[in-house]
């Protein structure tokens, strides 16, 4: 049996592009699909990794598990040139939050413009 519990992204496609959306699987490099509307988009999607996965297994291709977010810590470290750490330290404490709280917010802020689902 395949499992397709493997979390994907979903972008919207420019209209210069031809519009519509598109669906990425990080787990499975290579295997996308799209459609005109996201539910489109995702049925293509759920066909694209099940014939990814058979593709796989028939030329004797590892198939990766699907990573969840227990398989992360939450926990990493970054080095940042001293000017960036300054500058965030200065925003946080302007802001009256921990330097670590803000940096969670500006990701968090960023990657939601990105995608949308």
């Amino acid at each position: 049996m395949i499992n397709l519990d493997y979390p994907f992204n979903v972008h919207r496609l420019k209209e210069e592009d031809g519009g519509g959306y598109l669906v990425e699987f990080p787990d499975l490099p290579g295997c996308t699909a799209d459609g005109e509307t996201i539910e489109e988009a995702i049925a293509d999607a759920k066909e694209a990794c099940s014939s990814w996965i058979e593709a796989a297994r028939e030329f004797g291709r590892e198939v990766p598990q699907p990573k969840s977010d227990n398989d992360f810590s939450g926990q990493w470290r970054v080095r940042t040139p001293k000017s960036l750490h300054a500058a965030l330290s200065r925003k946080a404490k302007e802001e009256n939050v921990s330097l670590n709280t803000l940096v969670v917010s500006l990701l968090a802020e960023g990657i939601g413009k990105k995608q949308i689902v």
